[in-house]
């Protein structure tokens, strides 16, 4: 490794060991330097400035978690299994780096410049963009969708990791964050997602029965009272006929 390139790693993890053993405390760059062991010209000749140094260690934050979680996706398939690795890879990671925990929370930020604040919102807000976009492909590989909205489902799951953290920073390094994780996860996802029925389950409108067709007077046919009635009309028509007959025959007679 090139010389220069080794004494910028040393000052990064000096940055990152200060961040640790000092909580609440604001870093100089000359702590830093007498940290180190050289003087603040010397560390300038590395870094322009201490904003940058921070950027450094948000960038390297930000390359471990990912490359890390890229193995998780090519390594799992289950979305349950996926978010579990991804939160508990952010939780161990800060645990492991109690020093790089403190500029997940933006803690070790006070008085530093607003675009480093912003830089790690991006890295975070980049973690949860990752588990939406498994929340969301859980839908097509597994038919699982999450009872929540997407973003809210994801957002409740990334809050978790980051309680977590935060708890972790706030005891000033004394509680673990992942200390009875597994349990609360499992506990979690008994009613986080609900099955999507798939085309082949969909239940389908039961047939309502037609009613039967109702007889015309077009086609000929008739009910059977309907040919009663008409039958009485004919036979009553019939008897005025014949008393009529008769009448007519009587006077002929006379004649």
């Amino acid at each position: 490794m090139p010389r220069n390139v080794q004494r910028r790693q040393q000052i990064l993890e000096a940055l990152a060991q200060m961040l640790e053993d000092n909580p609440g405390d604001r870093i100089t760059t000359a702590r830093l330097a007498a940290k180190v062991g050289v003087s603040e010209a010397a560390l300038y000749r590395h870094f322009p400035s201490k904003a940058k140094m921070f950027e450094e260690l948000i960038q390297f934050i930000e390359d471990t978690l990912f490359q890390r979680i890229t193995l998780i996706m090519q390594e799992e398939e289950q979305a349950i299994a996926r978010c579990n690795h991804v939160l508990y890879l952010l939780i161990t990671f800060a645990e492991r780096n109690p020093g790089i925990s403190r500029l997940l929370t933006g803690e070790a930020l006070t008085g530093e410049t607003e675009r480093l604040r912003h830089r790690v919102n991006q890295v975070l807000d980049r973690v949860e963009t990752q588990l939406r976009q498994i929340l969301r492909e859980a839908e097509l590989r597994e038919a699982l969708r999450p009872v929540l909205a997407l973003p809210e489902a994801a957002n409740l799951l990334f809050a978790c990791a980051e309680g977590r953290i935060s708890q972790f920073v706030r005891s000033e390094f004394k509680r673990s964050p992942s200390e009875g994780w597994n349990q609360q996860y499992d506990y979690l996802m008994q009613s986080f997602f609900r099955e999507v029925p798939t085309a082949r389950e969909v239940p389908t409108a039961p047939e309502v029965p037609t009613a039967p067709e109702m007889p015309t007077v077009s086609d000929g046919s008739r009910s059977p009272s309907a040919n009663a009635e008409a039958s009485s009309v004919t036979d009553s028509s019939s008897g005025v006929d014949s008393s009529s007959d008769m009448q007519n025959n009587s006077a002929g007679s006379g004649l």
